[in-house]
């Protein structure tokens, strides 16, 4: 089966659908997803969306907070674009229905979070990203140029590969011209071609055991890119949360929001000391790369499986108020926050490096953009400002659409795309080989590549990925696709370009640390993957 539509966007979070509101005004848009279109780590945001919006903050403040958490990794001039375009952003997501918290005032009622110099993080309660993603939907559901396919899932992208020509990493003119997506529904491959396409894939958070992505953040767009010789970065950068609960029989991990630490909460130890002056003089609202190493290195001094956060302290009602969902999630499994302190570890939450793309979102490969998690604008630098992360997604769609509706005037579809071909291929009956390969890959993720690092644990878990990866590539050349297979495949191909990245990185330097080289280099820039 074949489709073209002008515009094609895999993944339905706030870029995919940010972008596809402002694509529509300038042809057909085909959004594809692999769950609900609901479902997107945009739903699972709880803390909130940064943006100055008013005295004594300012943009200046807002970009040296964002650099002084990335380490200085950070592209200056991206991060001033978001910054300065960030309240506009806001007041675009209000007109299209998202409602934040206002004060009594009828303000915004901006919050706190570490790395943070103001109070600049909008909220709704701790749902944020739910109420975003609601109203953007909402809204796309209703556009006539827009339609959502759920539960098809990209295979590949189409670029000259498909036509017969050799593709080389680093080549300057390879162009995407559309996408071979799987309906889970009719278990058929559909051949989509468009003349822009858009990737909003999310993250990688499920290379490891433990994360507060959903079970869909298995990083698709980036092994995607991969694969199709573009240009990956910075994945050495991965962002474990600080503070997600600690209840070891439930997937993903349920996140407790920094903003909770912003209202006053304080992590303590298994012993129910404080510990956070030991590390850095901001505390408990350091930034995320401080406090996840802090608490990891707690709990190998106890032993213990998680540390505290004390909430008993602060006002009752304000807690109910601005924190429903952590009340009620925590009170299921029998911890009154008001009463007791709650159970935490840091989980694996956010994917800093990416596809590399420019200041107007577009890959290495031409007609093809990528904005949200997937992407590396060089905003987070070495480590993500809490919150950044749904203000840089509303900017750099905003961007591409800008230019993608330039540029599409002057595009066609490409017709000679061959369909799949599925022939000589066999149903796989063996899921085993699938869910345990799985297991292993986020072990050793988990054990080799985490929050501490060294070299012998960099080259053992490279070892043992080369042989996992070369074990899924004979199946998947064999096999009649399905879902759990090729998410296998992305998977394996983005934690080893995770683990290969944090190889060359000879520094410590923001969310990568290393025993070997526990100091930074300052001759060291960032790593891409692009040879």
């Amino acid at each position: 089966m074949r489709e073209k539509t002008d515009f094609l966007i895999i993944g339905s979070g706030i870029a995919g659908l940010s972008f596809a509101l402002k694509a529509a005004e300038y042809g057909k848009v085909i959004i594809i997803t692999k769950s609900d279109a609901q479902e997107s780590s945009t739903s699972y945001a709880q803390g909130g969306i940064a943006a100055v919006m008013y005295t004594p903050d300012t943009y200046e403040k807002h970009i040296r907070d964002t650099i002084i958490a990335g380490d200085e990794l950070n592209n200056q001039e991206i991060v001033k674009i978001t910054i300065t375009e960030s309240t506009e952003r806001i007041k675009e997501l209000v007109n299209w229905g998202a409602n934040f918290d206002r004060n009594d005032s009828g303000l915004f009622d901006l919050g706190k979070e570490g790395g943070h110099s103001e109070y600049r993080v909008l909220h709704h309660k701790d749902q944020t990203g739910f109420e975003i993603e609601r109203a953007l939907l909402e809204k796309v559901n209703k556009h006539p140029n827009i339609s959502i396919r759920e539960h098809h899932f990209a295979i590949e992208l189409i670029t000259q590969h498909h036509l017969g020509e050799i593709v080389k990493r680093g080549q300057q003119d390879i162009q995407c011209f559309g996408a071979y997506v799987l309906d889970k529904r009719t278990n058929m491959i559909k051949t989509m071609l468009a003349k822009v396409t858009l990737l909003a894939t999310g993250g990688a958070g499920n290379v490891y055991s433990n994360t507060t992505n959903p079970p869909i953040a298995t990083g698709d767009g980036i092994a995607m890119v991969f694969r199709a010789k573009g240009v990956i970065e910075n994945l050495e950068f991965i962002q474990f949360h600080p503070t997600s609960l600690y209840n070891p029989r439930e997937k993903p991990s349920f996140l407790i929001t920094e903003a909770l630490r912003g209202f006053g909460a304080i992590l303590k130890t298994i012993d129910g000391e404080e510990f956070m002056h030991k590390y850095d003089a901001r505390l408990s609202l350091a930034p995320r790369d401080i406090v996840a190493r802090a608490i990891d290195t707690e709990m190998k001094l106890s032993g213990s499986d998680h540390v505290y956060l004390d909430c008993r302290h602060l006002d009752k009602d304000g807690l109910l108020k601005h924190f429903p969902t952590i009340f009620a999630k925590c009170l299921s499994i029998g911890i009154d926050i008001t009463r007791d302190m709650i159970p935490v570890v840091p989980s694996a939450h956010y994917t800093c490096g990416g596809i590399k793309v420019n200041e107007w979102s577009q890959t290495n490969i031409q007609r093809l953009y990528a904005c949200g998690e997937c992407a590396s604008t060089g905003l987070h630098g070495a480590n993500r400002l809490a919150s950044n992360s749904l203000l840089e997604a509303v900017v750099f769609s905003h961007r591409a659409a800008l230019h993608a509706s330039e540029s599409i005037k002057d595009l066609d579809h490409c017709e000679d795309i061959p369909n799949w071909n599925a022939e000589g291929m066999v149903l796989n009956e063996e899921m085993i080989l699938i869910t345990q390969t799985r297991k292993e890959l986020q072990e050793i993720m988990s054990h080799y590549v985490g929050i501490v690092r060294s070299n012998l644990r960099l080259k053992r878990a490279l070892d043992r990925l080369k042989l996992l990866h070369m074990e899924t590539e004979d199946l998947y050349k064999r096999s009649i696709l399905s879902l759990e297979l090729c998410e296998l495949r992305n998977l394996l191909n983005t934690a080893f370009l995770i683990t290969n990245m944090a190889s060359e990185r000879k520094e410590s330097r923001g969310l990568h640390y290393s025993l070997d080289y526990p100091r930074a280099n300052s001759n060291i820039d960032e790593r891409r993957f692009d040879d």
